[in-house]
């Protein structure tokens, strides 16, 4: 800003301001007095408190939350510990997951200081309430100086009985003002006079806190260039009800006499209440469900078109907002819907959750009388979105109809849905917007708890899911999943269950694994030293892996091992070196497993699952594409197993034997055949069969980065894909085809002229047809794991991704059509990439 020009201003816009929230938590002063010698006769529980335990300087520590409307923005921060000795000093910069421009105007920030209070135990010293903006609706900035309210905790509310400010304002706090002004510029400056008034500020600062019977807190904000002046988002980018408002009115072009008096962002107006409800669309509301029409409802039956606008709003994706006609609409034949079983999850939205007769009657009335919900139904009410228990505890209801094997199908996703209930973390109760919602426990802990100690199959499983959220980064999560292993445990050993004692030798079994998956991979040695080390550690008696009593397998705990084969041990020419391993079975058998280390394996896990679960539902309509989901399993956030099938890569055989029916001659011929290029027929059924099948899934889920590497072909014609790095539309390599099949699949069809080709073309339409029908409960599974930080499904648009695959918004034949038409599109350019990834493996090796 030019100081002598003061027709100049210079101001920035919050709105603009996209770095995250920083601030430096510095010092504490004060004197703080330990308790008297009567005050710990009374209450001898005083003795352990940190002041009387280290009476000049105990172990403090400092706790601050962002809070906006009374509702907590973040979770709790705290400092990390420091050990004092002169005084009361952090320096610790806490940067909050938030931005300043998303930051509401009544952002605050609470402080509270804790110190002991005895084992696990602690209490406030003090708390303050900090608010980021000023009368002005400017961003607070540089240096501040709060007052402690002692004893208590900083509440955090819009009316606070912390404030950070008194109207009180002492010599410090008027000299700190000042100082203020002497740094933003404000006030002249000379240094042999600055020296002389910092030098007597400070011992005015000593003197005056010496004698004040006050703590104040010390923080430090960032010091921008120019005042930060609160803004809302461009009128362009929020949805509004009227175009008219934003039609720009078209006047004659004419030279400005200003550069900023043409800036339609500089003047923009400012409506603060844009993204609170519209008190006219609240009356019109409550107006329209007026209760008093409700003996009026019960009775009401929609005519032929209105029945047919129900229909269509039923059958809306679960993703798919509802308008407010049509939750009005949905609440008014609410009576009438409660026969069909697709109508619940719809009345749902349609609900006012912030009134409370309406979520007494849609949870105490409307919800019992309701007809039973199907499967996919219930994990959309499990979903982030329900918030209100009771209605959890019904899905809860609804999921124990299904068996053990179905629920094993959904268990991946029922463990995440863990982290959405209400005791998932303590500040959930605070985020409510009602006390109309209750946030008791929906059961879903304890239902998964008795269905996993039921049945050992399930429980293995179930085990494992949680070990890896506990893993996790995420603390407040992980103490919620280890309160529920912890109550799993306790279950199975209170019933005298050898189950826990199995798990703990498979949780030792899959640490020592993976420690020398780990020591392979960071070992600089050629790959055949690799092997002769992994064998002779697999051989060495101490490790007990050779030979062990029988153990449930973690992969599949329907396997019992006995130990693992040292001679037939092997590793991958692989960037991870995974290990082939072979455990020796109790019947007799070998169960080839790899184990990888340094590889995030919960996508692959999820991709398995959805594949398992798509593989179910198409033998339901009969329709046997003989799969092979194998299975997979995250034993942590960065290691896992998978069961490993005899087989090849396309990229192997075309080098070996030319072509892939020369590969299926070769294990199974059969010269007297007919159509079936002298192979078994049903070999060449299998594989047209599975073509087909992984054809329409990997489809579906947008499976990227395929190359003849990742498709694998078992001399038994059973084909099947690996490695899924690249989901839902993401692919590293450009124009790759939706629909995954190459050249050499085609050949060994015969040719798209054949009969084969003809046959894989019909199984690829009516296993679509048949997953068509079944797109709701995929998506629903997708979605609960947007949350469980698996890198190419969080943050991302799931919704969009999963639901344009299925075509819904077409009729059968519409869709059978596209699906056509991208089978036929083989991209030559395909072939090229596959050609060019080729030529990268065979330098690279």
């Amino acid at each position: 800003m030019d100081k002598d020009n003061r027709d100049d201003f210079t101001f920035a816009k919050l709105s603009d301001l996209k770095m995250p929230v920083t601030f430096r938590i510095s010092q504490l002063e004060g004197t703080r007095k330990p308790y008297s010698f009567t005050e710990v006769l009374e209450k001898p529980e005083l003795r352990f408190h940190g002041i009387q335990q280290s009476p000049d300087f105990s172990d403090l520590y400092v706790t601050c939350q962002l809070i906006a409307d009374n509702k907590p923005l973040t979770i709790p921060y705290r400092t990390s510990f420091k050990a004092f000795t002169s005084h009361y000093t952090w320096n610790e910069w806490i940067t909050l997951p938030i931005r300043y421009c998303d930051l509401p105007l009544n952002s605050q920030i609470t402080f509270t200081v804790w110190d002991i209070a005895g084992p696990r135990a602690a209490l406030p010293v003090g708390g303050t309430t900090f608010r980021l903006f000023g009368k002005k609706w400017t961003l607070r900035r540089g240096k501040h100086r709060m007052i402690l309210w002692p004893d208590r905790e900083a509440d955090g509310a819009n009316e606070t009985t912390t404030p950070s400010k008194m109207g009180v304002r002492d010599e410090v706090g008027r000299l700190e003002k000042l100082l203020k002004k002497y740094y933003r510029g404000d006030m002249p400056k000379s240094d042999w006079l600055d020296r002389l008034a910092f030098r007597k500020v400070e011992e005015l600062h000593k003197a005056e806190t010496e004698k004040s019977e006050n703590l104040f807190l010390y923080i430090d904000l960032p010091r921008f260039d120019f005042p930060v002046i609160f803004s809302e988002p461009d009128a362009s980018n929020v949805p509004s009800t009227s175009n008219a408002a934003l039609t720009p009115i078209a006047t004659t072009p004419a030279q400005p006499t200003s550069t900023f008096a043409a800036d339609p962002h500089l003047w923009a107006v400012v409506d603060p209440d844009i993204a609170r409800e519209n008190p006219v669309e609240d009356k019109h509301r409550r107006l329209v469900r007026s209760h008093r029409s409700s003996p009026y409802d019960r009775e009401l039956k929609p005519n032929a078109k209105i029945r047919d606008e129900l229909s269509v709003i039923l059958n809306y994706a679960p993703s798919q907002p509802l308008t407010s006609e049509e939750k009005d609409l949905i609440w008014k034949f609410r009576f009438y819907l409660t026969r069909d079983k697709r109508g619940l999850t719809k009345f749902l939205k349609s609900v006012t959750w912030r009134d409370p007769s309406e979520v007494k009657q849609a949870v105490e009335e409307l919800l019992p009388q309701w007809t039973e919900i199907d499967i996919d139904d219930a994990l959309e009410l499990l979903g982030p979105n329900t918030v209100d228990s009771r209605v959890r505890a019904y899905a809860v209801k609804q999921l124990s109809r299904a068996d053990d094997d179905e629920l094993h199908l959904y268990l991946l996703q029922l463990v995440q849905a863990l982290k959405f209930e209400s005791t998932a973390s303590d500040q959930r109760s605070s985020r409510s917007a009602t006390s109309a919602v209750s946030n008791d426990d929906s059961g879903l802990a304890d239902f998964l708890i008795a269905r996993a100690v039921r049945n050992p199959i399930l429980g293995n499983r179930f085990y494992w899911y949680l070990m890896v959220e506990v893993s996790m980064e995420d603390k407040v999560m992980a103490k919620m999943y280890g309160r529920v292993v912890f109550k799993f445990m306790k279950i199975l050993e209170d019933n005298g269950d050898e189950r826990r004692d199995l798990m703990r030798r498979q949780g030792e079994l899959v640490d020592t694994l993976a420690k020398r998956a780990r020591d392979l991979r960071t070992s600089k040695d050629p790959r055949p030293k690799k092997i002769e080390k992994l064998r002779a550690f697999l051989a060495d008696s101490k490790n007990n892996l050779a030979s062990m009593p029988p153990l449930p397998l973690p992969l599949n705990a329907r396997v019992q091992i006995t130990g693992i084969v040292p001679e037939k041990s092997s590793v991958f020419k692989s960037n991870m070196f995974p290990m082939l391993l072979f455990f020796q079975c109790t019947d007799g058998g070998e169960y080839p497993v790899i184990f990888k280390d340094g590889d995030d394996m919960r996508q692959d896990q999820l991709v398995i699952q959805l594949f398992t679960l798509m593989d179910r539902l198409l033998r339901k309509e009969n329709l046997d594409l003989k799969l092979s989901p194998y299975d997979v399993l995250a034993t942590g956030p960065s290691q896992g197993m998978a069961q490993f099938i005899p087989s090849k890569t396309i990229a192997a055989i075309v080098s070996e034997h030319g072509t892939l029916l020369n590969y299926l001659r070769a294990n199974y011929p059969d010269e007297g055949s007919v159509g079936s290029y002298g192979v078994e027929p049903g070999v060449i059924d299998t594989f047209i069969r599975s073509c087909a099948g992984y054809c329409v899934m990997t489809y579906l889920l947008g499976v990227g980065d395929r190359h003849l590497d990742n498709l694998l072909l078992a001399p038994d014609g059973h084909f099947f894909h690996v490695d899924f790095g690249y989901i839902l539309g993401r692919d590293p390599k450009p124009l790759a085809p939706p629909v995954k099949i190459c050249k050499e699949m085609v050949d060994a069809m015969g040719g798209v002229q054949s009969v084969h080709y003809q046959r894989f073309k019909s199984f690829c339409f009516t296993a679509f047809s048949i997953l068509r029908k079944s797109a709701n409960l995929i998506l629903n599974l997708v979605t609960l794991m947007v949350d469980a930080n698996i890198p190419h499904i969080k943050q991302r648009d799931v919704h969009e991704q999963v639901l344009g695959k299925f075509c819904l918004e077409m009729t059968e034949e519409q869709a059978i059509e596209h699906f056509e038409r991208l089978l036929n599109d083989i991209s030559p350019f395909t072939a090229v990439l596959d050609r060019m990834h080729d030529w990268a493996q065979y330098w690279r090796s």
